[in-house]
């Protein structure tokens, strides 16, 4: 793709303002290689559990750069509202070279606290165990998802990283996505199901993540998706 992009004169933006900051088992999803990139999937019958001892997460060789990269939600941890829009020098010079800045006038932009918080959570990150931690989810989100393969409403259960999916047969209409997210917050799990959807995205960035709340994940959509 970055070859088709160049060939034509295209840009290549990558959106990982979900995916960004080590989510997918990689400090950034585009960072992966064949090696690292190995997402389970119900449907992959010669998988059986995800090997982390060769999974590195990055490879300089691999890496793909983007022209545009769009960054967001870990950038700060959650801790306050904060995005980012990187551009590599050629587009950085098409908008500056004139005089011009990329703005799109929200009131808080480059916010100095925004920027502080930021900027610290991304030293705690990359100074903390963050791959063996995402690891640690993954191999769980397997664990207590994977049953969700045998129910009749179920089309895919897949993981990547600290991402787990169960992906429906059948989209769910906006009031049956109310239900549902309510009998989810009822038993303690706080999901947002998305059409099809029904996808986590654990924390990975602390110590007291214990697997039984994963399981606890996995056993609360398994009993919604059971009545579906």
């Amino acid at each position: 793709v970055r070859k088709l992009c160049d060939d034509h004169d295209v840009l290549l933006i990558f959106d990982e303002i979900a995916t960004g900051f080590g989510r997918t088992g990689s400090l950034f999803a585009g960072w992966h290689d064949e090696e690292s990139y190995r997402p389970w999937s119900s449907l992959d019958e010669s998988q059986d559990e995800v090997n982390s001892s060769k999974r590195n997460g990055q490879s300089a060789n691999s890496i793909v750069y983007p022209d545009i990269l769009c960054l967001g939600k870990a950038l700060t941890g959650g801790y306050m509202t904060m995005g980012a829009t990187v551009t590599n020098k050629r587009i950085s010079n098409g908008i500056s070279d004139t005089g011009g800045v990329f703005m799109h006038g929200p009131t808080f932009m480059a916010n100095p606290l925004a920027c502080s918080v930021a900027l610290a959570s991304v030293n705690l990150m990359v100074q903390s165990p963050w791959l063996e931690r995402v690891r640690s989810v993954e191999r769980s989100l397997i664990k207590s998802m994977s049953p969700l393969a045998k129910l009749d409403s179920v089309r895919e259960v897949r993981v990547l990283g600290a991402i787990g999916v169960c992906e429906l047969h059948k989209g769910l209409t906006r009031e049956e996505m109310a239900s549902v997210q309510q009998q989810l917050v009822e038993d303690g799990v706080w999901l947002r199901p998305f059409g099809k959807l029904l996808y986590t995205m654990p924390p990975f960035n602390c110590g007291d993540l214990e697997v039984e709340h994963l399981n606890k994940i996995g056993d609360a959509i398994h009993k919604v998706a059971s009545k579906l």
